[in-house]
Order: structure tokens, then C-alpha cells, then sequence
């Protein structure tokens, strides 16, 4: 899991005093650029891929007093195309503020349409799906009491 502190700025706050509900889609997405920069390492392409779907659900509103957010990204599924993500903004003390899923999906820079990981590419993010998915063994062990 990818994880990245973002100062609440005053820009950030709309007139209800909060920060608006388009913020938290920066947020997510300044952490999700990071972390797909760092998953491809310096030969990958970072505009080689689009937003295609992102679906947030807001849990809890951010204010200045909040002062900063940490944002969250992990990949949970790696298809043809595409990447699936679980991404989360929490204040510094721990509270959910929005939790959201998005999709990346590869883009032909010629055609403008998606098109197949490159086999770097594949193998980089099921790389940084096997880190992110928990030890399933520990909990399948006999000591654990499931069979």
C-alpha cells in the first residue's frame, strides 16, 4: 500500500467551509500518479495510462483544522488493460474521510483507444498486488482453528 501525506490548503475549502467534494478527487489522484510513477519505475510511462472510472464515497468532511490528510493507494486486481484500485483519504488522527475505487486503464498514445499491459507493466503491477494482498497463510495455518 502506497501512502501519501497531503496538506489541507486554504484553496481547498469552499464557502460551506469544508473542503470540497472535487478536492478529495485530487487527493486520490496526486497519491494514485505517485504511485503508478513508482510501481513503473523510471522507464514507465506514466501517461500511457487514463482514468476511466473512479467512484469515491465521502464518509466525513475535511476542514483547515484537519491541516493535513493521508491518502492511500493499493492495487486489488490486474486485467487485460487495466488496473483496479482501493484508495482512502484519512485525517492524520485516523478517521475515514472518503474511501474510492478507480480504474486505470493503458492507453495507445496512436489511437487514443486502451490497449494490453506490456508485459513490464504486468508484471510490475502483479508485483505490487502480491505485496498488498494480506498473508493469507498465516490465518489458513492449524494453529489459526480453520480448516
Amino acid at each position: 500500500m502506497f501512502e501519501k501525506r497531503i496538506e489541507i490548503r486554504w484553496s481547498d475549502v469552499d464557502a460551506y467551509r469544508h473542503v470540497n467534494n472535487a478536492v478529495y478527487a485530487t487527493y486520490l489522484e496526486e497519491c494514485r500518479d505517485e504511485w503508478t510513477e513508482l510501481i513503473l519505475g523510471a522507464d514507465g510511462d506514466l501517461w500511457g495510462f487514463v482514468l476511466a472510472r473512479v467512484a469515491i464515497d465521502f464518509r466525513r468532511e475535511l476542514t483547515l483544522e484537519d491541516d493535513a490528510v493521508l491518502v492511500t493507494c493499493r492495487p486489488v486486481s490486474v486485467g487485460n488493460s487495466s488496473i483496479m484500485t482501493r484508495e482512502e483519504i484519512r485525517t492524520l488522527g485516523g478517521e475515514l474521510s472518503a474511501e474510492a475505487e478507480a480504474v486505470l486503464v493503458a492507453r495507445d498514445s496512436d489511437t487514443g483507444r486502451s490497449r494490453p499491459l506490456t508485459e513490464r507493466e504486468r508484471e510490475a503491477f502483479e508485483h505490487a498486488l502480491l505485496q498488498a494482498e494480506p498473508d493469507k497463510s498465516a490465518n489458513d495455518s492449524p494453529s489459526s482453528g480453520k480448516a
